[in-house]
């Protein structure tokens, strides 16, 4: 890998300051702080199959969430009945299974396919497994043998659209950090690894559904919690939860999250509609069962009836032209559809929208589903239709411009980099492998039969791609 050596070496500082972990391992989504990069230098195969170059293979049952590798243990989660939730552990090196933990789980909320109940990425150290579950909230689980430790309860999030949870939580030190973004109660806790102790719960009202994973940003010394939401990005004290900063400059759904390379902290955000109105035509679309251009109390989900009559200011159990544009959006912060890639300079103070945006790109159609990377001075972004773009991380400019990358249809997996190359993993089971450079190279295009949802994980020269139903371990080890 060519990136600039203190770029790694605060990787390396971050995952042995984060949590027990060595340097090598994988432990939450996309990796030491969400970056998406491989921190391990062995060499990974470019061109595999679900027949060629496939260490082992685990059948699991229905997830979406990533692998998580720590000390030769890898995690995974799935829905294996109705009423069932099941953790994983399998030996990495061979894949045999260490144990599996079914947790019964009860009135499963709505949700919109292709989500899964089981969507959120755990995260672990050397003792413990976390998992979050939406109708349970956060459990830990010994790592070496699947005991439960503790479970702490977490209200059920509610979503006006029905999306279903897709947020995961992830190790800070002896913390454990898990930001819930709902239509309805929005916040981010922090709470004791160990013992499941609640340190610190910060609300987030002006936020609305959300899934962007919490990253921590250090400058001159100071570590800052960096959260993504609705129209802002916020920076808090990581002991306290208090609210130090934020930048009014993201728009209205967050499905992606931020990544952070030395003090800029990187989004690249697609929302639904346009740039001058807010919620309305989404909610109308999908809750106006009778399409009248109006929500009738009875078209609305029970969870948000009491919102409903809060907005309903002449009683007659109709939100109208006047009222829906605030019924469900914070009234402060109306942040509308459109695309952005930014880079954001971390460590401010107040409101830092005006001074520490360092470069904004619009209209340049990133994902709203896939998370960007940034690799070698460069940040990656690909989007449904197979569609890369590049952009130099300095200054914005374009590297290369919507290129298709030769495999059409949609990508929910967000890109990583390992071995000194790009992986693509699309929901039609290819993934595409570029070659890391200034000029877009496709290497390979390699299929694994299954639909891919999770953004693929690396460790010790292993790559884990968890697909709807299983689990591949590739590897040059394979025979």
């Amino acid at each position: 890998m060519n990136a600039s050596p203190r770029f790694y070496s605060a990787l390396i500082l971050l995952a042995t300051a984060v949590c027990p972990v060595r340097a090598d391992d994988w432990p939450q989504f996309r990796g030491f702080n969400g970056s998406g990069v491989a921190t391990g230098t062995e060499p990974l195969p470019t061109e595999f199959s679900f027949e060629n170059k496939v260490l082992w293979k685990a059948k699991l049952g229905d997830g979406i969430g990533s692998s998580v590798i720590v000390a030769g243990r890898v995690f995974n989660t799935a829905l294996t009945s109705d009423s069932t939730f099941t953790v994983y552990c399998h030996e990495a090196a061979t894949g045999k299974e260490l144990w599996k933990r079914e947790i019964p789980v009860s009135n499963l909320p709505r949700i919109t396919p292709p989500n899964s109940h089981a969507s959120s990425t755990a995260t672990a150290d050397a003792e413990r497994v976390y998992v979050y579950i939406s109708t349970i909230g956060l459990v830990a689980l010994d790592s070496g043998n699947g005991t439960e430790i503790w479970r702490h309860p977490l209200p059920k999030p509610a979503y006006l659209m029905d999306w279903g949870t897709g947020a995961s939580p992830v190790l800070i030190g002896d913390r454990l950090v898990f930001a819930q973004d709902d239509d309805l109660n929005s916040f981010v806790i922090c709470l004791d690894a160990k013992t499941g102790t609640e340190n610190w719960r910060t609300a987030r009202p002006e936020m609305l559904a959300g899934y962007a994973l919490p990253v921590v940003c250090e400058v001159k010394g100071r570590k800052d919690l960096v959260i993504a939401g609705s129209g802002k990005l916020k920076g808090y004290d990581l002991d306290t939860g208090k609210e130090i900063w934020n930048c009014n400059s993201l728009l209205r759904t967050i499905m992606t999250s931020p990544v952070v390379r030395d003090d800029l902290i990187y989004i690249a955000v697609q929302s639904y509609g346009d740039s001058t109105r807010t919620l309305k035509y989404a909610l109308l679309e999908w809750l106006d069962t009778n399409q009248d251009g109006k929500l009738a109390r009875d078209e609305m989900p029970k969870e948000f009836l009491e919102r409903f009559d809060a907005s309903d200011k002449n009683h007659d159990k109709l939100i109208d032209e006047t009222e829906i544009d605030t019924a469900f959006q914070h009234p402060d912060n109306q942040a509308a559809g459109g695309n952005t890639i930014q880079a954001v300079r971390g460590g401010g103070e107040g409101d830092v929208t005006k001074t520490n945006v360092v470069w904004n790109i619009d209209n340049k159609s990133p994902s709203n589903l896939t998370s960007p990377l940034v690799f070698n001075n460069r940040l990656h972004v690909v989007k449904s239709g197979g569609i890369a773009s590049c952009f130099d991380a300095t200054d914005g400019s374009t590297v290369w411009d919507r290129t298709r990358i030769k495999n059409f249809g949609d990508y929910y997996a967000s890109p990583i980099a390992a071995d000194g190359k790009i992986f693509l993993a699309g929901r039609n089971g290819f993934v595409v492998v570029l070659a890391d450079g200034p000029e877009l190279k496709i290497l390979a295009k390699n299929d694994l039969g299954e639909e891919i949802f999770a953004t693929p994980s690396v460790a010790d020269g292993r790559l884990f791609i968890r697909t709807r139903e299983s689990v591949f371990c590739i590897s040059n080890e394979a025979k």
